[in-house]
């Protein structure tokens, strides 16, 4: 588990592998920006790690949330990656650093949800209605699949927004707007990370009580998309 990022996020360095001792610039950013998101997860007491890879693979994108032996492993993966900030094309930097803390609250809720052990599961009392059918059931598989990761970047959308909400509400409609364009540049619809009816229904924000944790201010907005999502 990481150590209190009260100080600067550099103070994580100690905590991680030998070979990502030495942070970059870049590295440091992104953990400065997430730190309060990451100081929240320790407040829960949920069982992150914070993985910096020595050397990006094609494809990785610069942080994402992994599950190993009963803990959550937040990596990050900016060395050698090319790509590492294109989700932040055309924002000025001034303004990137709470989109990062965004993204940080959007991986946290993918821990919260296996933390409670309701990794894929739909809300209690949700019946699903209809069955989807196919021919190949390769194809019906890989269907349902995408269905189960669509729902859960879904909820994972709503927690950053009701995070932004809760925390920094001068910036929602900002932010929103910026995941409401990254979600509308989705290659093929309905695939994995397709959760604009998501993100839609959370347009003014208006939807997440600030009484609530960032998850049950997600659930019940959740919980509606669930409805036009079948």
């Amino acid at each position: 588990m990481f150590k209190p990022l009260l100080l600067a996020a550099i103070t994580l360095a100690a905590t991680l592998p030998l070979h990502a001792a030495e942070l970059t610039a870049q590295e440091k950013r992104w953990l400065h920006a997430a730190a309060p998101v990451l100081n929240y997860s320790q407040q829960l007491k949920l069982p992150v790690d914070i993985i910096v890879q020595p050397q990006a693979r094609p494809g990785d994108v610069p942080l994402a949330m992994g599950f190993d032996k009963g803990r959550c492993k937040l990596v990050f993966s900016m060395r050698g990656n090319p790509d590492a900030e294109s989700v932040l094309k055309d924002v000025p930097e001034a303004d990137q650093d709470r989109l990062i803390e965004a993204m940080a609250a959007h991986e946290l809720a993918h821990c919260w949800r296996y933390a409670q052990g309701a990794w894929h599961a739909l809300p209690a009392g949700f019946v699903e209605v209809g069955d989807e059918t196919a021919q190949d059931a390769a194809l019906l598989a890989a269907s349902r699949a995408m269905r189960e990761t669509r729902r859960e970047e879904g909820f994972a959308d709503l927690v950053a927004l009701a995070w932004v909400q809760r925390s920094h509400p001068q910036d929602y409609a900002r932010v929103h707007g910026w995941l409401a364009k990254v979600r509308g540049n989705v290659a093929v619809p309905r695939s994995g990370h397709d959760t604009r009816v998501w993100v839609k229904l959370a347009e003014n924000g208006a939807q997440f009580s600030s009484a609530a944790t960032p998850f049950e201010a997600a659930s019940l907005v959740w919980r509606e998309g669930l409805l036009h999502d079948e």
